[in-house]
């Protein structure tokens, strides 16, 4: 498993990457040691330690009095060229809102004169390291679009990420990131979906509110955190038996699960669901235990995708726009590949849908 990366080695990248987009040329001056201590949250003697390494490898050259500057020694990382392909790495492809990030991000990148390597590493870490590292072994692509593997467990393949970018192939992440990486990404604001869905159940009246969640996925981890927040400002007590955690491979057999299921929900009015997949198979554990969604219990999830529309009992879920997820992922990554900076961070905010899975409470 790769080691977390020192500090100083991720501005030694930072520098590298900018260098190898072209975005510093040799005679530019590098951000001031303080400046550099503000974006990378690290102390002085980090930042000094960074360009010493740097000057050490005849990148930059310090002048006293003026400050730091590119090298124009033959050290200076050439500016890589454009092969106008850039990879695409998802969990899945056909499946629940993938095929529509996709048809997205293909539809801005063609628009653009890019073409897309599609992979799918069914939220394997093995099959994400496989893929990974034949990306960084071609070495025939502009930059990564990629969706996590398991974001909620550690992690295998942080030190290929991190490979990729030293070389000075830009990484962005989609629909979920690696916080261990300094790599921009583009996702739902998930704690605040959580939250937003739990506040809606008890706007209905309800008390007694059960959760399942994704525990190897970090979006998993974000949801569960806004369920938290929204009981606790509400002065609702948590009951840790009514919150289930679920892992991807469970997710294909819930039903198969129903009887286990049914007694962790017992006593509840309603619950919150992970995702509409999620939903609706505790849908299905309903039905098996005679439980009438919503009049026994309310069922809310996230993502609004076609599922919430044409599941036995359309469900009331929190929108995932994910088509303007994949349009901003695919202009931040042509602004990265061109040199430019984009945020670090861009989380989308979201709406219920409000169907008929949810039911009012009588005061």
């Amino acid at each position: 498993m790769g080691e977390p990366v020192a500090k100083y080695k991720e501005i030694c990248f930072w520098v590298k990457n900018r260098l190898s987009s072209g975005e510093l040329k040799p005679g530019d001056k590098v951000e001031s040691e303080y400046r550099l201590c503000e974006q990378f949250k690290v102390s002085r003697q980090t930042v000094r330690h960074a360009i010493a390494v740097l000057e050490e490898e005849g990148i930059v050259k310090r002048y006293r009095g003026s400050g730091t500057y590119i090298s124009d020694s033959e050290h200076v990382i050439p500016k890589k060229e454009k092969t106008m392909q850039v990879a695409v790495m998802t969990t899945f492809v056909q499946e629940y809102i993938f095929s529509a990030i996709i048809r997205e991000l293909e539809a801005q990148f063609s628009d653009s004169g890019y073409s897309l390597q599609i992979s799918v590493t069914n939220n394997s870490v093995e099959k994400e390291r496989m893929i990974l590292k034949n990306i960084l072994d071609k070495n025939t692509v502009d930059g990564l679009i990629a969706e996590t593997t398991k974001s909620g467990l550690p992690n295998p393949n942080l030190d290929i990420y991190r490979e990729l970018m030293e070389r000075g192939t830009p990484v962005l992440f989609i629909n979920s990131y690696y916080p261990q990486l300094n790599a921009p990404h583009v996702s739902l604001n998930d704690k605040m979906a959580g939250k937003l869905v739990t506040n809606y159940l008890l706007q209905c009246g309800h008390r007694n509110i059960a959760a399942v969640f994704k525990g190897d996925d970090g979006q998993g981890h974000q949801r569960y955190a806004g369920y938290l927040e929204a009981l606790m400002e509400s002065n609702i007590r948590i009951n840790d038996k009514w919150v289930v955690w679920v892992d991807t491979d469970m997710m294909t057999d819930i039903e198969g699960s129903a009887r286990w299921f049914y007694s962790r929900l017992k006593g509840c009015t309603a619950c919150v669901c992970y995702n509409d997949e999620m939903a609706s198979k505790i849908l299905s554990v309903c039905r098996q235990n005679e439980i009438r969604v919503p009049k026994d219990l309310s069922l809310i999830s996230i993502d609004n995708s076609d599922i919430a529309s044409y599941c036995e009992v359309p469900l009331t879920s929190a929108n995932n726009p994910v088509r303007n997820m994949a349009k901003i992922a695919a202009l931040h990554m042509m602004n990265m590949i061109d040199g430019r900076e984009v945020p670090q961070s861009t989380e989308l905010e979201t709406e219920i849908v409000t169907r008929k899975s949810v039911a009012v409470l009588e005061s």
